[in-house]
């Protein structure tokens, strides 16, 4: 993955996230740990050579726009810029159909790994999921396993903090009423 310049944390309605970037990219996007200084430690742990620092103005968009996001907002994010070297081929084509995925929509492990030519692969499109290093940019949480459980996530609350990122977004499974209608 590419070397980060910089870092910043950013309050959002489901806790402090993190942001990471290079010239031109998004290195990392991380959703809430148990508190600040955890995810400050994480990012300074997988990041060390970057520093804590105001973010440049095309990260204060991304932040905008990930926080708007988490307040209800229908933003794909599918724009935004991810700095994609050193993240395995197969990841990439997962987190692109994972990006796919519209605000409010879901796909299964299974749905995901058929849309990207590989039936049967759906315990490692989960895997992959796991270790998205972008979420919520890549929504990993509009990812949900067979019969609409909720599945794994890797997030700080696991499976409930997917399932208040999704009733933030009003998810719908197919043409029926909301999850949390």
């Amino acid at each position: 993955m590419a070397g980060a310049l910089g870092f910043c944390l950013f309050a959002t309605p489901i806790g402090e996230c993190a942001m990471a970037w290079d010239e031109a990219s998004l290195v990392a996007v991380h959703l809430p740990e148990a508190s600040p200084e955890r995810l400050r430690a994480r990012m300074q742990s997988r990041h060390p050579a970057a520093a804590q620092t105001p973010p440049p103005p095309f990260v204060a968009e991304a932040i905008r726009r990930v926080r708007g996001l988490l307040e209800g907002e229908p933003d794909d994010l599918r724009d935004l810029q991810l700095a994609m070297e050193g993240v395995p081929e197969f990841n990439r084509r997962v987190y692109e159909a994972a990006r796919a995925i519209p605000p409010g929509q879901v796909m299964t492990y299974g749905e995901v790994a058929q849309a990207i030519g590989e039936p049967g692969a759906a315990r490692a499109v989960g895997q992959a999921l796991g270790h998205n290093p972008f979420a919520p940019v890549v929504p990993c949480h509009r990812v949900l396993a067979a019969g609409g459980r909720p599945g794994g996530f890797s997030a700080d609350g696991g499976a409930l903090t997917k399932l208040k990122i999704l009733e933030i977004e009003k998810a719908r499974l197919g043409g029926e009423r909301g999850l949390f209608d």
